[in-house]
């Protein structure tokens, strides 16, 4: 079915399979990227500003309080909504470079490498910037559900 659907498929292709292992992998680094975002921003945290709770001393200290204090699944907090976000980042990022690449002269990377790569590097960054515009408001979410603000 999906051969007879030519570049639509292989957009497709592109889509499902940026989103798959952007969620994949988001899912493999939660534990990391939560402790990074509670102690980023731990300032704006009430409780840690009313001296409740005692301010975080370091990313070990982050990990052993999260775990003790909230348990092994607080450090995939906020995931879902990371995946949420994440997936269609990585499947625009993904669908689009071929597209905006295709609006671009074709070089050969093996005898004009410099305009190939700047090729490759205009058109990652432009779909980059366009999926971006798309998922902002998710990032922004996914950003405050994990923080705990």
């Amino acid at each position: 079915y999906l051969s007879k659907m030519g570049k639509d498929a292989n957009l497709f292709m592109d889509f499902a399979a940026g989103g798959v292992s952007g969620a994949v992998s988001k899912t493999i680094t939660a534990p990391i990227e939560r402790v990074k975002l509670i102690i980023q921003t731990q300032d704006a945290n009430p409780k840690i500003i009313s001296g409740e709770v005692p301010r975080y001393t370091g990313i070990l200290n982050c990990f052993s309080r999260v775990k003790s204090e909230q348990g092994m699944g607080a450090f995939w907090r906020g995931n879902a909504t990371n995946c949420i976000r994440y997936f269609p980042t990585q499947a625009f990022n993904l669908a689009f470079k071929d597209s905006i690449k295709a609006l671009f002269p074709k070089y050969s990377p093996k005898t004009e490498f410099w305009p190939f790569f700047a090729v490759n590097m205009a058109s990652g960054g432009l779909a980059g910037a366009l999926s971006l515009c798309i998922v902002y408001p998710l990032d922004y979410a996914r950003t405050r559900l994990a923080s705990d603000v």
